[in-house]
């Protein structure tokens, strides 16, 4: 893809900001990038339309292959059915760009659980546009180069205690399952990348001084310690409706769940970065170098971030 002059600029800026991706063409043509986005289905209300128009410009800019959606991809109450209104107003009618009719590779939030979770999955087999094909999957990319990336895309919703007896309706999932599923695929990955995509955050950049879990417990006690002992470098999420990240034991733990509601956090602990602007992430991948940015609904890279592989 040749950028223009402006174009370039603005890339730069994007995944610029701290992760030295000012790279020349040559080297953005040997990786992938793609947006990641989550907390958004609001009938393009509170900003959610403002994030999509910027969405799109950005996915133009870098040359998005397909977009991740964290989860809560429907409020209050997910969808009814694959019938249901919401599909057009909170979707279809919303992420129109032409760059952002790539494949969005979709996980469930506890917000999706609140409704028809099977109407989600049914929906992928009349919109290619939509892919989820279990409630937790992987996919393996190839990178230019040569190189591979597995991405693990999960169902958390299921791992957390507090929802079992509520509308939340996880009745029935085997999250034991899942975790054994997830540490047997990490053993036996070959691919130079192994990513992996939640919905709840395990450790953030928040205080639980002010009275609520912004930690995951739950996640912190059962999954944390596969990514720990898989070595995994990247953990992305949403449910915290900000754009926040920290570092912890080699373990970069991110937030982009500032697709359409937000708060406003208190300043970050942990060393770690927390805005409640509205926004998404964008991501640059290679077999050697990973470089996102947290970008707002105006196009500006708040923070940045490189890993590179080890």
């Amino acid at each position: 893809m040749k950028l223009t002059r402006r174009e370039f600029v603005t890339t730069t800026a994007i995944f610029g900001a701290g992760a030295a991706l000012a790279r020349p063409a040559s080297a953005q043509d040997a990786s992938v990038s793609f947006l990641l986005v989550g907390d958004w289905g609001r009938h393009g209300y509170h900003h959610q339309r403002a994030v999509a128009h910027q969405m799109g410009l950005t996915a133009q800019q870098i040359g998005s292959d397909h977009i991740v959606s964290v989860g809560d991809n429907f409020y209050e109450n997910g969808v009814e059915s694959v019938s249901d209104p919401q599909w057009q107003t909170s979707f279809e009618n919303v992420y129109t760009a032409p760059s952002l009719q790539t494949p969005w590779k979709i996980i469930l939030g506890n917000h999706d659980y609140r409704g028809n979770v099977q109407a989600q999955l049914d929906y992928a087999k009349q919109t290619p546009r939509w892919q989820i094909p279990a409630r937790y999957y992987t996919e393996t990319m190839a990178l230019p180069g040569g190189a591979t990336a597995a991405f693990y895309y999960l169902d958390t919703s299921p791992f957390i205690k507090k929802y079992y007896g509520t509308r939340v309706a996880v009745a029935g999932q085997n999250s034991q399952e899942q975790l054994d599923w997830l540490d047997a695929k990490l053993a036996a990955s070959t691919a130079d990348w192994n990513i992996v995509i939640g919905h709840h955050p395990i450790y953030t950049a928040q205080d639980d001084a002010d009275g609520y879990d912004h930690d995951q417990p739950d996640l912190i006690a059962r999954l944390n310690p596969i990514l720990q002992k898989h070595n995994v470098p990247l953990y992305v999420c949403g449910h915290d409706h900000i754009l926040q990240a920290v570092k912890m034991d080699n373990i970069s733990y991110v937030c982009t769940g500032a697709g359409s509601e937000t708060y406003q956090p208190e300043p970050a602990v942990r060393d770690g970065f927390a805005s409640g602007s509205h926004g998404f992430m964008a991501a640059r991948l290679s077999g050697k170098q990973l470089d996102w940015s947290f970008v707002d609904s105006y196009g500006t890279a708040l923070y940045s971030q490189s890993i590179v592989r080890a």
